[in-house]
C-alpha cells in the first residue's frame, strides 16, 4: 500500500500529463489548475493532503475537480470537504465500506458531479436513493444523469426509510421501558 506522503516526491518531481489546454504556473512555479488527477495510485488514505495541495497549486481554494477514483480509500476523508469550489468528485473502483460517508459530502455546496460506483457501498439496498436524498443537489451520479424520476423515487424512498427523530426517540424508549405485560 502505498501512503499519501509517499507520492509526494513523485508529484513535486514529475510534470502532469499535458491535456487539451497548455498548462499554466505561477511565478513561485506552482500550478494554476482547477483540477487534481491522482487516480490509479493505490492510495489508502490522504494524510497530509491539504499540505500536499499547497505545495503544489498556487490556489487550492479553487480547487474544482478531484479524481481520486480507482485508489485503496476505504472512506470519504473529511478533508475534501473543506474545498468549497469542488463541483466534481470522483471517487469509484475504491474500498469505501459505510454509505453513511457520503454525508460529509453535504456541506460542499457546488458539488454537481460524484462517482462512488465500484465501491462495497454500491451494493447496499437504496444506494442510489440514499445518495440523491442526502445530497439534492448532485445532477450526475456514477455518470449517470439524475433524472426527475431518480428525484421522485428517492424522496418515496427517503420516507419509507427514515424516520422522524421524536418517533425514533419514542420506539427507543419503549423498547427500553416496555410497559406493563398482557397476560
Amino acid at each position: 500500500m502505498v501512503e499519501f506522503q509517499a507520492l509526494v516526491t513523485d508529484l513535486m518531481s514529475e510534470e502532469p500529463r499535458t491535456g487539451l489546454r497548455p498548462l499554466r504556473h505561477s511565478k513561485s512555479g506552482k500550478s494554476l489548475t482547477q483540477s487534481l488527477w491522482l487516480n490509479n495510485n493505490v492510495l489508502n488514505d490522504l494524510r497530509d493532503f491539504s499540505h500536499v495541495i499547497s505545495l503544489l497549486l498556487e490556489h487550492p481554494e479553487n480547487l474544482a475537480w478531484i479524481d481520486l477514483s480507482f485508489n485503496d480509500l476505504t472512506s470519504i476523508d473529511p478533508v475534501l470537504t473543506t474545498f468549497f469550489n469542488l463541483s466534481v468528485l470522483y471517487l469509484h473502483g475504491n474500498s469505501i465500506q459505510r454509505l453513511g460517508e457520503v454525508n460529509k459530502l453535504a456541506v460542499l455546496p457546488r458539488l454537481r458531479s460524484l462517482t462512488l460506483h465500484g465501491n462495497p457501498i454500491e451494493e447496499e439496498k437504496g444506494y442510489r436513493q440514499y445518495v440523491l436524498c442526502t445530497l439534492p443537489r448532485i445532477t450526475t451520479l456514477d455518470f449517470s444523469g439524475v433524472t426527475k424520476a431518480d428525484r421522485a423515487t428517492a424522496e418515496v424512498w427517503k420516507r419509507m426509510n427514515i424516520k422522524p427523530k421524536k418517533v425514533q426517540i419514542k420506539q427507543n424508549a419503549l423498547l427500553r421501558f416496555p410497559g406493563p405485560q398482557q397476560s
